[in-house]
């Protein structure tokens, strides 16, 4: 069961960058919820986006407005799609799976406490 990011890369401020998460075997089966989080150098795990069995999305603070999750169903791959990027957004993006939650989630994204299954990262760098 893994979990494959790819998408990362070097922009400038400003710019934009599309990450893809492709999954294998059943780890997107529902019920789950399935995220995106990122960690800078020096800085804790933090999700930044995430989407439940329901389609409720919930995105940081930190990304609001400019950041887009989405998931295609048919192929088991998660996006995020990244516009107006800024020089803090520069860090280690992870795919990430919270398997078997059922619930709806409104409030905040997913916790590096709730994940089962993690991809290996891709590297986004904004340079101002």
């Amino acid at each position: 069961v893994q979990l494959m990011e790819s998408g990362g890369g070097s922009v400038q401020a400003g710019g934009s960058l599309r990450l893809s998460c492709v999954a294998s075997g059943y780890i997107f089966f529902k019920p789950n919820c399935l995220g995106w989080f990122r960690q800078a150098p020096g800085k804790g795990r933090e999700g930044v986006a995430s989407i439940d069995s329901y389609g409720n999305i919930v995105y940081a603070d930190s990304v609001k407005g400019r950041f887009i999750i989405s998931q295609t169903e048919a192929n088991h791959t998660l996006h995020l799609q990244m516009n107006s990027l800024k020089s803090d957004d520069t860090a280690m993006y992870y795919c990430a799976v919270s398997r078997f939650q059922n619930q709806h989630r409104l409030s905040h994204p997913l916790y590096p406490a709730e994940i089962t299954n993690w991809g290996r990262g891709t590297q986004v760098t904004v340079s101002s």
